[in-house]
């Protein structure tokens, strides 16, 4: 039998062994708790920047922020210091008499105010005018009726009849005029269908079906393509071009549709991929930092700096990281002193280029310095995945492509013919979206690039000056041999 200790002694043991074995277990426990809780809060601060992100601080559409837009009470824009409204030399559009009134009446007083006695149209010593600006009455549809002659040789007896001019082709047809007002209408102010017959029966009397309609905007793309090609030509060899790609909806699903523009030419091409890029092109092209435009050979890059101001506006509200508010202020104050520059015809001084600079990379060192001393990231998914790189914070990559495209960053500082930002390419696609908005889409690949065609037109129209309605109803190669391409 054994001692009475010996047995204590292994009951010790065993317990002690026990308790570690349970204290380890908590450990591994609390562990994977903390690490769960990481991956929570990870998570929680992901989805509360969702939450936080519109179109004010963001790649977002307005349209995205809902009915609790928030109250705009700041401008990605740098104070100018002017005046608010029209500036000082600014033409206005204030209506104006015309010394050549069309209709004149002529109204003469009956009496005298005094004495009553009759007042005749000879006995007039002065007048003032009033003039009335209006309409014109609605007139019906002026018809010309062309007749091909047919007539007898006297030499040989043969019988021969005239040519129709071109475009005169079936027994009765609506006229250039007419076409050019229901593309104008239908293409420019983004009419539908149903809506536009309804005003050309109001207005004119003309009662247009769809079909009708359809067949105008077929013939147009077809006689415009030509002029559509030359100025993608243009664009594609232009010293700076503006590039910007956007979703568009044709027949339930989504392709894309390619802006490539300039101060005085748009070009618009639609294509299933989003990846198909303009062929062609030299010289500076601005984008938003999508990196297949990284591909074009033989190109300088400019990137948008709207974009930029953007996300460090989130990092301001939602992170504060206090490099994003450095840079943003930066960023502001450079746009100011080249649109100051540029006002007075004269380049930005090196000097000032080079403070820039420095200031630029002491902003970016700073936030680095910051982002390394933070945790590293953890989530469920990269827990899952366990391979790759590990993920970094949203600012942290908003760092790196300003550090790696400094140059593209900041190359409206020593080229002044590159704009701050790719705005130029988003307003050219804005009415795009806009139409897709009012009609849901297209029904056939033809129908979008149609529209495409017919929309390079009328945008290239009204950069170039000319007058839209005239534009459509002249023909593509005097329209061409009258394109300024710079």
């Amino acid at each position: 039998m054994a001692p009475a200790n010996d047995t204590s002694s292994q009951d010790d043991a065993t317990a002690a062994s026990g308790g570690e074995a349970v204290t380890a277990a908590l450990q591994t426990e609390n562990a994977l708790l903390r690490s769960e809780i990481t991956a929570l809060m990870a998570r929680i601060a992901e989805l509360e920047r969702r939450l936080g992100l519109n179109s004010s601080n963001s790649g977002k559409p307005p349209s995205s922020d809902g009915l609790k837009k928030p109250a705009r009470v700041s401008s990605l824009r740098q104070p100018s210091g002017k005046k608010t409204g029209g500036q000082k030399g600014h033409p206005g559009e204030t209506l104006r008499r015309t010394e050549t009134p069309d209709v004149t009446i002529d109204h003469y007083p009956r009496a005298c105010a005094t004495c009553g006695a009759a007042l005749t149209a000879k006995m007039t010593t002065d007048h003032v005018a009033r003039q009335i600006f209006d309409l014109p009455e609605p007139q019906p549809l002026i018809v010309t009726e062309h007749r091909a002659h047919r007539c007898c040789c006297a030499a040989c007896g043969t019988q021969t009849r005239a040519a129709f001019p071109e475009g005169v082709s079936a027994p009765v047809q609506y006229g250039r005029r007419v076409g050019a007002f229901v593309l104008y209408l239908l293409h420019y102010q983004l009419l539908p269908e149903k809506r536009l017959a309804e005003l050309m029966a109001h207005l004119f009397g003309i009662n247009l079906v769809t079909a009708t309609i359809a067949r105008i905007s077929q013939d147009c793309a077809q006689r415009f393509q030509s002029f559509a090609d030359a100025v993608r030509d243009h664009v594609a060899a232009a010293p700076v071009k503006h590039m910007d790609e956007t979703g568009f909806r044709i027949g339930g699903k989504t392709q894309w549709l390619h802006i490539a523009s300039t101060v005085l030419l748009t070009f618009y091409r639609v294509s299933p991929r989003r990846g198909s890029l303009l062929a062609h092109v030299t010289g500076i092209v601005v984008h938003d930092h999508w990196k297949p435009y990284y591909t074009l050979k033989g190109v300088l890059h400019a990137l948008c700096n709207a974009h930029h101001l953007r996300e460090l506006k989130a990092l301001v509200e939602i992170e504060k990281e206090d490099w994003a508010r450095k840079m943003q202020g930066l960023l502001r104050r450079a746009c100011h002193a080249t649109n100051l520059a540029r006002e007075r015809g004269v380049a930005l001084r090196p000097g000032l280029i080079a403070l820039i600079e420095r200031r630029y990379d002491t902003i970016l060192t700073e936030g680095f310095v910051f982002h390394e001393a933070q945790p590293t990231l953890i989530s469920a998914e990269v827990k899952a995945r366990r391979r790759g790189r590990p993920p970094r914070r949203v600012g942290h990559n908003l760092l790196l492509r300003l550090s790696i495209r400094k140059q593209d960053v900041l190359r409206f500082l020593v080229d002044p013919l590159v704009p701050f930002t790719n705005n130029l390419a988003e307003r050219d696609g804005r009415m795009m979206k806009l139409r897709q908005k009012i009609s849901g889409g297209f029904r056939s690949e033809d129908g979008a690039k149609e529209f495409g065609v017919i929309r390079s037109v009328l945008s290239t129209a009204r950069k170039q000056g000319w007058d839209v309605l005239n534009a459509l109803t002249s023909e593509p190669e005097r329209l061409i041999a009258d394109l300024r391409v710079v």
